[in-house]
């Protein structure tokens, strides 16, 4: 005859294993729920990722093609123009891509001409450029180079801002001249009246320097 203790404690180690394999159960059945959701969460992220990339990849190609589209390419094109004293010049280039956006020709190779037709010619070329027709100004870089005709003094420079409605030629990034008169170093250059009047300057540690040629000639 079973005594009174032993069947409680029977009843307690029946509990116990009831409710360990309750719980083993409710681990299985979590185990298979989660075999069965994984792979479709899996699946469900990797197309995500795909189809992020894929209209990445589309939206760049449209961007691109807009782009494309605002642009207007010219081959060898030739600007013509005069400033506000009746003063022709000219812009041109080997090749020009206009923005429709901002109006500007962005400019290849470009070669300016102030002054056309009169005794002194003043001649701008260099690597690159940007020509601003509403704004009135040409902006020459890199490896600007500026020969005056007139008395065979040629800058040479990183930079030239060209004000076509003023003739005036600015530039504030170094400049170096030569001539039949010497050479001059300076950090700023401003050119006046078609080349008859050129201000150098210099600015903090980088002062005017050059040399002059006694037997030079101006013309």
């Amino acid at each position: 005859m079973t005594e009174p203790a032993d069947q409680s404690r029977i009843e307690a180690d029946e509990a116990r294993v009831a409710l360990a394999g309750e719980r083993w159960r409710a681990r299985s059945r979590r185990v298979k729920l989660y075999r069965r959701v994984l792979p479709i969460i899996i699946l469900v992220l990797a197309g995500g990722a795909l189809t992020w990339t894929v209209f990445r990849t589309v939206m760049s190609g449209v961007e691109r093609k807009a782009s494309q589209s605002n642009e207007v390419r010219l081959d060898k094109p030739l600007f013509h123009g005069q400033d506000s004293q009746g003063r022709a010049f000219t812009v041109g280039a080997q090749g020009a891509v206009r923005d429709a956006a901002t109006g500007q020709f962005r400019l290849v190779g470009p070669a300016l001409k102030l002054n056309l037709g009169g005794r002194k010619v003043t001649e701008l070329t260099a690597g690159g450029g940007t020509y601003n027709e509403q704004a009135r100004t040409v902006t020459l870089g890199p490896d600007v180079k500026i020969s005056d005709g007139g008395t065979g003094f040629v800058l040479t420079t990183p930079e030239a801002v060209v004000n076509t409605d003023t003739g005036v030629i600015t530039g504030s990034k170094g400049v170096q001249g030569a001539g039949p008169l010497g050479t001059i170093n300076a950090s700023s250059y401003a050119i006046y009246d078609q080349g008859q009047r050129v201000v150098f300057d210099g600015q903090g540690d980088k002062k005017i320097s050059g040399t002059i040629n006694p037997s030079g000639s101006g013309g």
